[in-house]
């Protein structure tokens, strides 16, 4: 089933586009000064939506992407930005060698959008970064948590029962498949929601992985309703309130997302 906007690019693009400008940038620029000129990263760009925003502040972008086919969208949607040289977009996996020694320390910023619940060995993605980073850079961070009620990102299934219904992603995963199956959902299609099962990121995991890792975090905040919601339902956001903020695994319960930005320790 999924949503209409899964299928709409153009849709998908312009909620991505609206959402840093209005949401993802002003967190930024609370810790950060976001300046013309500065170099951008996003890592899993999609069609590059987010990205549109920092060029529309002046910045010089660069989206990496897995998938050839979102990087040639993103080359429609954005064909004068990548014919004057605003942005540029890349298909490949960043630890790609050549990826690594063309930007060692090279970027001002740094973005993970609904990307690092994705990413297998988060320990080591996080530690990469920091050879990404320009000194005094930051990292943007937005992610569903794992506890969330949609955490699993459920809402890509094809049944729209099960794209609706909360937490059971949460059941073990023997009962997960085996709803899944009872629900129509297709072997393959089960296995993509599997490795999300597998690759799904609780806050209290994040924020260890910070601690452990050459990055410190200054700034966060915990979504009772996701800023996107606005352009996808027409939901006003909602920031949660700090006493359920600060209560580990409740915090995460009662949230949509989370924004994050991290700088180096070191």
């Amino acid at each position: 089933m999924a949503f209409d906007f899964h299928f709409n690019k153009p849709q998908y693009f312009n909620q991505q586009f609206l959402n840093a400008k209005t949401h993802i940038i002003p967190f930024i620029e609370q810790t950060f000064e976001l300046k013309k000129g500065m170099k951008v990263l996003e890592i899993g760009c999609a069609e590059g939506g987010v990205l549109k925003a920092f060029v529309k502040k002046g910045c010089q972008c660069v989206g990496v992407e897995l998938s050839q086919s979102k990087v040639d969208n993103a080359h429609i949607f954005m064909k004068n930005e990548v014919e004057n040289d605003s942005i540029k977009f890349i298909c490949k996996d960043i630890y790609a060698l050549d990826f690594k020694t063309d930007f060692l320390h090279y970027f001002d910023i740094i973005i993970l959008k609904d990307t690092i619940e994705h990413i297998h060995e988060q320990e080591k993605i996080i530690s990469y970064l920091h050879d990404l980073l320009a000194p005094n850079g930051c990292i943007f961070f937005g992610f569903p948590p794992w506890y969330m009620p949609w955490g699993g990102h459920q809402q890509i299934c094809k049944s729209k029962f099960l794209m609706y219904l909360p937490y059971f992603h949460l059941l073990p995963m023997w009962a997960y498949k085996a709803i899944l199956k009872i629900f129509g959902e297709t072997n393959q299609h089960i296995e993509i929601l599997a490795e999300i099962k597998e690759t799904g990121i609780s806050t209290r995991r994040f924020e260890k992985i910070i601690q452990n890792s050459d990055f410190k975090i200054e700034n966060k905040r915990f979504y009772l309703v996701n800023p996107i919601y606005t352009y996808k339902f027409g939901w006003k956001p909602r920031i949660q309130p700090k006493i359920i903020s600060a209560i580990p695994v409740l915090n995460d319960v009662l949230c949509t997302t989370v924004f994050y930005t991290i700088k180096s320790n070191v």
